[in-house]
Formats: structure tokens, C-alpha cells, sequence
């Protein structure tokens, strides 16, 4: 599972001229599921998207959770975030999961975040968006649920 977050100090998302999603002071987490994820992947991203320090405070621009600041979460479907692109001109994508499957995991990341108890917008799923966002800082962070079974040492 794969997440691009953004710190945003506002964002919304509007699908054929109707928005259907805006927050304030928060992140918008731009969502893919590939192939192999499970539960744990969810868990995994769910947990570090919550705890990841990404919010400034006491002297830090890195100092405070999206939990100690009560952020809002924009949620976003984005398979596109596993395009390969190593082989010809056109994005590959058949690490990411089918759309059935994808939008279950999808859906179940949703309430995993709504259980968080931070308020929780989100676009619709296989549909075309469009997402305007105010990046504060700007802080952009990718996240790969496989990156935990990956040494940090070379």
C-alpha cells in the first residue's frame, strides 16, 4: 500500500463540478492498493500516516502528530501512485490491485482512519477528481507499506 501525504492548510476535491469533500489544517492522503496488500499493510499505514510527525510545534516544524493536532484527513483513491515507468512511455500499472479489490481495501482504510476520530473527507473511488490543494510548507511525504520489511541500513 502506497500513500502520498500532504500537510495542507485546506483541500477539497469535486467530482463533475460537485464538490464532494474539503478540509481544513490537515493531510490529504492520496491512497494506492497493489496486489499484495493485506490487513497488516492497512494497519501499517494507517498507524504511521496517524503518528508520523509531519506538524510543527515547540520550536520544530516536525514536532507534532496528525493526532496531537487534531488534522483533518482528505482521503484520495490514487492507484496511479504504482505506475511503473522503467520499460517504454507508457505508466504500467499491474502492481496495483484490481479495482474490486482496491476499493474494499480502500473503503476499510476509510473507517480505519474515521476511527481515529479526526474528521475524515474523502473523493469517490474510480472516479475522475478533481483535488485542489494549499501544501503547507510545503511537506510532501511517500509512504510504502513494504518499506517496514526493508532494512534502513544498506
Amino acid at each position: 500500500m502506497r500513500t502520498l501525504l500532504q500537510r495542507v492548510s485546506q483541500a477539497s476535491v469535486s467530482v463533475q463540478g460537485q464538490e464532494v469533500g474539503r478540509i481544513g489544517p490537515g493531510l490529504v492522503v492520496m491512497l494506492a492498493v497493489s496486489t499484495q496488500d493485506t490487513e497488516e499493510d492497512l494497519r501499517y499505514i494507517v498507524d504511521k500516516v496517524l503518528g508520523l510527525r509531519l506538524f510543527p510545534g515547540e520550536g520544530s516544524h516536525f514536532h507534532r502528530s496528525a493526532l496531537d493536532v487534531g488534522a483533518e484527513l482528505l482521503l484520495i483513491s490514487q492507484f496511479t501512485l504504482y505506475a511503473d515507468t522503467r520499460k517504454g512511455r507508457r505508466p504500467d500499472f499491474t502492481q496495483a490491485a484490481p479495482p474490486e479489490e482496491a476499493e474494499a481495501m480502500y473503503h476499510r482504510v476509510v473507517q480505519a482512519f474515521q476511527e481515529s476520530g479526526l474528521r475524515v473527507a474523502q473523493g469517490r473511488f474510480r472516479e475522475h477528481m478533481l483535488v485542489e490543494i494549499h501544501n503547507d510548507g510545503p511537506v510532501t511525504i511517500l509512504l510504502d507499506s513494504a518499506d517496514r520489511h526493508r532494512s534502513r541500513r544498506g
